[in-house]
């Protein structure tokens, strides 16, 4: 079991940003992403966003470095895996 981070792609705000999860316990990535200096609140639910200076000194304390398809099915293994949450306006339907 391990905590893994994917490549650096996702831009926002003027910056590249991968996701770090584990493949073992929730509590496993808090105490991962404590130690990088991470807060809490910054979960996603099944994963931390992190810039590119987070993501390599993710690496550089262990963390695997795997492609964001090896991330999700590794999640999903683990049954850590939380679906995208959709929201609507009233009235508005799924396509």
């Amino acid at each position: 079991m391990a905590i893994l981070v994917d490549a650096a792609i996702w831009p926002h705000r003027g910056r590249r940003w991968a996701h770090l999860v584990s493949d073992a316990s929730l509590n496993e990535l808090h105490g991962f992403a404590a130690d990088l200096g991470l807060r809490r609140e910054w979960f996603q639910g099944d994963h931390y966003d992190v810039p590119t200076e987070v993501r390599d000194r993710a690496i550089l304390q262990g963390a695997e470095v795997v492609s964001s398809g090896q991330l999700v099915r590794r999640l999903r293994a683990a049954g850590l895996r939380q679906r995208t949450r959709v929201i609507r306006l009233p009235g508005e339907r799924a396509s």
